[in-house]
């Protein structure tokens, strides 16, 4: 049974402890990766053992994070894992610590409390936010390069404070970090303002490709293994590839579907508007997420695919 504790319980739980192993999701992004290097860099610096582990490979756009990966090196004795919504997110690799999660902190709604303990911000842009709280909470200092880190899940998990998600205090936030040190410019022109030249062929893809339904409120992209295998994008190249078709009028919700590792299995990414839950129709199909950006994973043929995420939004646009 999970319990759930507030910013100050997390910090005393993490002082106690010794030889942490700090999970992120799947496929992961720059709040999950920030978070957790946030809060080694600080458990290092206290003088614990502590690193991160992640199913999938760490991107090179996130060099600069210097996440010492987790190698065997310790017996694990605390499992701490940081803007994961549920253990389906953790990934084959990362399955056996399913059950053995010590503390979540999170800040998504659809977290199903899989942890002893949860420390959960549901109404936080970004798990960033609630990672610098524990941090001060536990009375460390926070650096240069861990101001750059949680500066890191801040922008990327608010469209560099675009999202309605974002509030006064993310603001107040973002800008304490910048008087510690985070390097606005430079994270800012990395993850928004530069592009590779397959992240451009993808856009092109997209704008050539993108199919319309329900009056034009509904806008579906569907990335196939061909298009994948043409480009061979970077997990990085694809970011931010689903929110795009949301700038154009009309449109309420946008989807992206890009194929897995395995035959027959889909990701869906999700982003809505002001009058549609994203997470509404992630849930549906057995996701979650927040309620402007959500996602799940399908298992079927592309064309079934899509017939399942059309019939979720037609559900809610109609109603």
């Amino acid at each position: 049974m999970t319990t759930k504790i507030d910013v100050n319980e997390a910090a005393e739980l993490l002082l106690a402890k010794d030889n942490i192993l700090i999970l992120c999701h799947k496929n992961p992004d720059g709040d999950t990766l920030g978070s957790a290097a946030a809060l080694c860099c600080v458990l290092r610096l206290l003088g614990k053992t502590a690193a991160v582990a992640c199913h999938n490979t760490i991107p090179a756009k996130y060099e600069y994070l210097n996440i010492p990966v987790y190698n065997d090196e310790f017996e694990v004795e605390y499992v701490v894992s940081v803007d994961v919504a549920g253990v389906n997110l953790l990934g084959e690799t990362m399955a056996h610590y399913a059950h053995k999660v010590d503390l979540c902190i999170d800040h998504h709604e659809s977290n199903n409390g899989y942890s002893n303990y949860l420390c959960l911000k549901e109404d936080y842009p970004a798990a960033a936010q609630l990672m610098y709280e524990v941090i001060l909470a536990m009375g460390c200092e926070i650096t240069p390069h861990v101001a750059d880190c949680l500066y890191t899940g801040l922008i990327t998990d608010t469209g560099c404070f675009k999202y309605s998600s974002t509030t006064p205090l993310t603001h107040v936030v973002g800008a304490r970090l910048m008087e510690l040190g985070a390097q606005h410019t430079m994270l800012v022109e990395k993850f928004f303002m530069s592009k590779t030249a397959k992240a451009v062929k993808l856009e092109k893809f997209m704008l050539n490709n993108l199919e319309y339904y329900f009056d034009d409120r509904c806008a579906l992209l569907a990335l196939t293994r061909d298009v994948i295998l043409d480009i061979k994008p970077e997990p990085t190249d694809i970011d931010g590839l689903s929110a795009m078709p949301r700038n154009f009028e009309g449109v309420d919700v946008s989807i992206l579907i890009r194929p897995l590792r395995e035959e027959g299995a889909y990701k869906l990414s999700i982003r809505t508007g002001e009058t549609v839950s994203a997470n509404e129709i992630a849930a549906a199909l057995g996701g979650g997420g927040h309620v402007r950006a959500a996602g799940c994973e399908v298992i079927g043929s592309l064309d079934s695919v899509k017939k399942a995420i059309l019939k979720e939004v037609e559900n809610i646009l109609c109603r």
